[in-house]
């Protein structure tokens, strides 16, 4: 007698497992933030030597950091490219391009001429890879979230949502891991000849491991609805991201607003950092890797935690707790890293990166199919009374 197999689900339309959804979200992010982190590391560290080697040291050091912004004007334009498709042709298709884009940008860095070699083209190279960097993770993020809310439950979203955001730690941790041990093994003049280049080049290998996980994921089952009922409209909508900034400007612009203010601090903290210290507060480089290394161990772990909060409290007060609490430490950190120890630099990174996870966690359920009731169906007795009697802009 032969199987009926007419009811069996297509290969492409099986449920994956919520478990390695996540994994490959998270291992996809890392690598992603891997390579993000690395260049903002190097630039703090060695690009001002070895691309802009005729400039003041502290013009080269400016000059470094702006190649480094370019990859935050690019990453808008990433977000809407990858986004607008992503809805049509699907989001595993897309990361899979995302991660092929920024390990090609970040390996071929890693093999760039300096400026010795060919003058002032090889900046120009390097900004190009930059752009392309910040492209890709700005298609990465927003693919790598939706594809784990779309396969986990609404009362658990914010814990699962929030491990695709805990890649940025886990990709500064790998990024800082490296250099940190470079630090150690090389010269000051055999890091700056060639050892700067090794990270970049491990690039390659770390998105042939992100394909393989990342490729075993299927499209959720949420997304293979929308998709068909958007197939069958009578007019669907061509360019959605015009029918959000028209009738729901406010939240867009309110979601950039709380974006940037979180951007802007955890960038003082893992990259600026590098400058800071090493300069005025006359660390030692490989002090000031460790220090964001501990930090970042600290924040990969506080991530998730903030994140099961959310799912009990809401997403507002975490969040509120986490840009009060920055916002007060500002007024700590550059006095705690003047006082030149790894201990003091250490505990200004950590704390700081702990705030930045409260702000950060959050973000990615924070949507109209994670409301309020759904996110609180198993918290205790005390938070939904809390949310209760609480201010009505607290409840959402």
């Amino acid at each position: 007698m032969e199987p009926n197999t007419a009811s069996s689900p297509a290969p492409d339309q099986r449920r994956t497992p919520i478990l390695r959804v996540v994994t490959a979200s998270l291992v996809g992010t890392t690598i992603e933030w891997y390579d993000f982190f690395l260049y903002g590391a190097a630039a703090a560290l060695v690009f001002n030597q070895v691309f802009f080697p005729e400039s003041d040291p502290l013009v080269g050091t400016m000059l470094a950091f702006t190649t480094y912004a370019v990859g935050f004007v690019a990453r808008p334009l990433g977000g809407l490219v990858f986004g607008h498709f992503g809805d049509r042709i699907g989001r595993k298709q897309l990361l899979v391009i995302s991660l092929l884009m920024m390990g090609g940008a970040t390996f071929a860095i890693g093999l760039l001429p300096t400026y010795a070699a060919i003058g002032a083209a090889a900046p120009l190279l390097l900004t190009l890879m930059r752009v392309i960097q910040g492209f890709s993770l700005g298609g990465e993020w927003g693919g790598a979230v939706l594809l784990v809310s779309e396969h986990g439950r609404p009362e658990h979203r914010g814990f699962w949502a929030s491990w695709p955001q805990a890649g940025a730690p886990g990709g500064n941790l790998l990024a800082t891991a490296v250099l940190a041990i470079l630090s150690v093994t090389l010269t000051d003049a055999s890091f700056l000849a060639w050892g700067w280049r090794v990270p970049f080049l491990l690039s390659g290998v770390l998105v042939l491991v992100g394909l393989s996980i990342r490729l075993a994921v299927n499209e959720s089952e949420v997304f293979r609805q929308a998709r068909e009922r958007a197939e069958t409209a009578a007019a669907p909508e061509r360019a959605p991201i015009v029918g959000v900034l028209r009738d729901h400007r406010r939240e867009a612009l309110v979601a950039m607003g709380v974006r940037m203010a979180e951007n802007v601090s955890y960038y003082i903290v893992t990259a600026f950092i590098l400058v800071y210290a090493t300069q005025e507060a006359d660390l030692s480089r490989g002090e000031v890797l460790n220090a964001v290394l501990v930090a970042s161990a600290v924040h990969l772990v506080t991530i998730p935690a903030w994140g099961a909060l959310s799912d009990r409290i809401g997403r507002r007060p975490v969040i509120t707790v986490g840009a009060v609490g920055i916002a007060l430490w500002g007024f700590v950190f550059f006095p705690l890293i003047d006082v030149g120890t790894f201990g003091s630099a250490t505990l200004a990174a950590t704390v700081g990166l702990i705030f930045h996870g409260a702000c950060t966690a959050p973000r990615a359920p924070s949507s109209p199919n994670c409301s309020a009731r759904a996110c609180v169906t198993r918290a205790p007795p005390w938070a939904t009374s809390w949310r209760r009697s609480s201010p009505a802009v607290w409840r959402r």
